[in-house]
């Protein structure tokens, strides 16, 4: 018999990555929208970590159900960091992701190939449906920003993250190569074995 497990998302596609990404295990597989949740849980923390854990244990509380729940954003080192844990909201409110990742161009702009360095880093965290967190795990991909914006993928800041090892833009990755590289792919991978450990305890 398959568990309930709900992702703490609205979006229908992370929830098919989640479901991909950790294949194998009995799960149904649940978004907000599924279980009828429009609240928004605040996101007062700073780490991504904490964050997450806010997310997983409110939406826990909120549902009752067994909840995995994610924060991710980009470090950028020739901003000391940021836009880090402010990445959704870079620039301010109103911003679209294109005018979010043109504002970073401009404020990157004369900054040399050598010290664009940054990464995508993304925490998930699962909760019990008390509220108890269960286990957590993070994830980064490391690249740096391109000094165009390249690719048609993906979304966020993807244009602008270029991967050298790829030669490419992680908006010019394949779907299926992204997941499995991503930031996301690589922190779902790291708590696979304690939610299996933790469904077979159930």
């Amino acid at each position: 018999m398959s568990e309930r497990l709900l992702v703490a998302s609205h979006n229908q596609g992370k929830v098919a990555e989640y479901a991909d990404l950790l294949d194998g295990l009995e799960i149904e597989w649940l978004s907000l929208d599924d279980v009828h949740i429009t609240v928004e849980m605040p996101e007062t923390g700073d780490t991504f970590l904490a964050n997450a854990a806010q997310k997983a244990a409110g939406y826990a509380l909120e549902s009752g159900l067994l909840t995995l729940a994610d924060d991710s954003g980009l470090e950028v080192d020739a901003l000391y960091g940021a836009p880090g844990v402010h990445t959704a909201r870079y620039g301010g409110p109103g911003l679209d992701s294109r005018q979010r990742y043109e504002l970073l161009l401009a404020n990157m702009d004369g900054v040399h190939e050598t010290e664009r360095g940054a990464r995508f880093r993304c925490a998930i965290v699962l909760a019990a449906p008390d509220g108890t967190i269960l286990a957590s795990s993070e994830g980064a991909v490391e690249g740096r920003i391109a000094e165009t914006a390249r690719g048609e993928g993906g979304f966020g800041y993807d244009p602008v993250f270029y991967l050298p090892e790829f030669n490419c833009t992680m908006a010019e990755l394949p779907p299926g190569k992204k997941h499995r590289i991503s930031h996301r792919g690589r922190a779902l991978r790291a708590i696979k074995s304690d939610l299996a450990a933790i469904l077979g305890r159930l």
